[in-house]
């Protein structure tokens, strides 16, 4: 996940005499990089991630202190840090308060701080990250696009994963990510992993395959569930017109099946897709995995087409919903009823349509082996092909 606000005070805080005064929150946003900073003006500029600095000498007063942590977090950078002492001798409390509430990290630097070699060593420390970043992002590639070749990826990936450990793969997808250039997706690939909260050296995320990947080594399924709370908080709050979805595929044991969990993340997105979800987990989806893992889109016409073909050819050309009532009969286990209250139809006429149904079919629907091929034709039918 980068060099983030954690790697920076653990390798240099004490030298730089760094302290986090507030929104711990946002402990693990990457920094892309370190830029100076004393009028606002070239936050506009900014791609995401940048990591501000400034002395105050142009934000001296409480209010343009305050508009210049609202301007970065509008502008997702991944933090402030302020040199006291000399313009700025103490953080005002209400922008403390502000980086709290919204999870972005306000740093302090003492005025005897030499800024200039600050911001070059944790630039060169950026740099490494991003170039072993990208190491990272090729090897998990090999990884799920040739698992029995293990040496292509494995000793990429030893100095940052347990290896024999668990790996579970988060597909975040939205309309149009594909048809973006480069420099506009990198700009929302910046953002999005600042929505990513609490995860950094346990996860690696990169964009492959028209889709934004997120691989986690040896995180529990309620962290999982924690990090993916976050991402869509985080979103509502700083991008509402950007819809998401989510797939998550089952956590799986060795870097070598890292192409299952991959695979089965894809599955899910498509379900989420179908029914407009914004997360679907693989293994919370029953029967459907099945279904959704399945490559051969002629084999599921099939499996849909034949058992309900005299169905569709009958409601196609009287504009009936015999599928629709045939659906909703299999849904409720054979209650009139239930189907009857669900299509606001009198029972009566449930009953009629059911008969002809049957000679339709001609099948009884008596037993479940009967109704299981239907069943299965009427969950590829509402599958988008």
């Amino acid at each position: 996940m980068g060099f983030t606000i954690e790697d920076m005070l653990t390798v240099s805080g004490n030298h730089y005499k760094m302290n986090l005064i507030a929104g711990k929150g946002g402990w693990s946003n990457s920094i892309s990089w370190l830029l100076m900073l004393e009028d606002i003006k070239i936050i506009q500029n900014f791609s995401g991630k940048e990591l501000a600095v400034t002395t105050g000498l142009g934000f001296p007063s409480e209010d343009s202190l305050r508009i210049l942590t609202e301007e970065l977090l509008i502008h997702h950078a991944s933090g402030l840090i302020v040199n006291t002492g000399y313009y700025i001798e103490s953080i005002p409390a209400s922008v403390i308060s502000f980086c709290d509430e919204n999870d972005f990290p306000l740093l302090t630097v003492p005025w005897d701080v030499v800024l200039a070699d600050m911001i070059k060593d944790l630039s060169i420390r950026i740099f490494l990250q991003g170039s072993a970043d990208e190491q990272i992002s090729a090897a998990l590639i090999r990884a799920i696009e040739q698992p029995d070749a293990r040496h292509l990826y494995l000793q990429d990936l030893l100095p940052y994963f347990d290896t024999d450990g668990s790996f579970q793969v988060l597909l975040l997808h939205r309309p149009g990510l594909d048809e973006m250039d480069t420099v506009e997706r990198r700009r929302l690939s910046y953002r999005i992993q600042l929505y990513l909260s609490n995860i950094t050296h346990n996860g690696h995320f990169f964009y492959y395959d028209s889709r934004f990947v997120l691989v986690v080594n040896a995180l529990p399924v309620a962290q999982v569930e924690e990090i993916v709370h976050l991402f869509y908080r985080n979103l509502a709050r700083r991008m509402p017109s950007h819809h998401f979805t989510v797939g998550i595929g089952s956590r799986v044991k060795d870097i070598a099946n890292l192409h299952r969990s991959y695979r089965r993340a894809i599955s899910a997105l498509r379900m989420a897709a179908d029914r407009n979800q914004q997360v679907q987990w693989f293994d919370r989806m029953g029967i459907h995995r099945l279904l959704y893992s399945v490559d051969d889109r002629d084999l599921l016409y099939e499996l849909c087409e034949v058992p309900l073909g005299p169905l569709l050819s009958y409601d196609e050309k009287h504009n009936a919903n015999y599928t629709d009532t045939l659906e909703l009969y299999l849904k409720y286990n054979g209650s009139i009823q239930a189907v009857a209250s669900e299509m606001f139809t009198h029972r009566n006429t449930i009953l009629y349509r059911m008969n002809n149904i049957r000679e339709l079919l001609e099948c009884q629907l008596e037993t479940q082996e009967e109704r299981l091929p239907y069943q299965i034709a009427c969950m590829i039918r509402r599958m988008k092909r």
